[in-house]
């Protein structure tokens, strides 16, 4: 049984979130998030305050519905902090001719490749580059922040040798140790 579920989750003011069917809609000053939950899953909002439990479902279901009660709550709070504050994912750039470029809807990166690359953001994402070797993506969905984090960091993962490469800032790379006579 999710316990994740059973926390209720208050709603801070500036922020409207509203039901509709299975359709949970999320309005803030940074913007507007949308989403369905799966029909186990039923959601009550009183005076301010989100809480989520299980639909009618019989026993060989009722495992599976406090999992999605748990995810929905889950994404849920994501999608209000996401109004409110936003989410941001730091990059960092370890190598000798590494440099990233903001330009409007682009990131411009080299990263010691003999061209370089060209990475059209999504909707609803920024990036700012504060010097040649950092990039912060923002943005107000926590799932697309990552994904697009993710796929910068895969033009060049860190390699464990010299640890060059696009990492998280908060990322430990485990370093091996060079080839031994």
């Amino acid at each position: 049984m999710s316990r994740i579920a059973k926390e209720p989750i208050t709603i801070p003011s500036g922020v409207e979130v509203s039901l509709n069917g299975s359709s949970v809609s999320v309005k803030g000053k940074l913007g507007q998030l949308n989403m369905d939950i799966h029909p186990f899953v039923s959601m009550v909002s009183a005076e301010n305050v989100l809480t989520f439990s299980t639909s009618k479902v019989d026993k060989k279901d009722e495992k599976k519905a406090w999992a999605q009660a748990g995810t929905a709550r889950a994404n849920t709070a994501n999608f209000i902090q996401g109004v409110t504050e936003g989410w941001e994912k730091k990059l960092t750039l370890i190598g000798v001719g590494y440099r990233a470029k903001a330009m409007g809807k682009k990131l411009d990166l080299t990263l010691g490749f003999s061209h370089s690359i060209n990475y059209q953001l999504p909707e609803g994402i920024t990036v700012e580059t504060p010097s040649q070797t950092e990039i912060v993506v923002k943005g107000i969905d926590k799932q697309k922040v990552g994904q697009v984090a993710a796929e910068i960091r895969a033009y060049r993962p860190p390699e464990p040798y010299k640890g060059k490469g696009i990492r998280y800032t908060d990322e430990y790379v485990v370093r091996k140790d060079a080839k031994k006579k």
